[in-house]
């Protein structure tokens, strides 16, 4: 039988790795602002029923 080997990671490599996460966390709060930021949202219909006045449309024309 063969024996698998596992990779060693240096505490090193860990340590960069976990600096770049917090780096891009850090820049991303600057630009989007404080909080969690959804960037797969799904698309939603113009038929969809809302009821914020900034998607109704002006009914005083009719």
């Amino acid at each position: 039988m063969k024996k698998n080997k596992r990779k060693v990671i240096n505490s090193t490599n860990l340590d960069a790795i976990k600096a770049m996460h917090k780096g891009g966390r850090e820049a991303e709060q600057q630009l989007l602002g404080p909080g969690f930021h959804s960037f797969n949202r799904v698309h939603q219909s113009k038929k969809t029923y809302t009821r914020k006045a900034k998607h109704k449309q002006n009914t005083e024309d009719i």
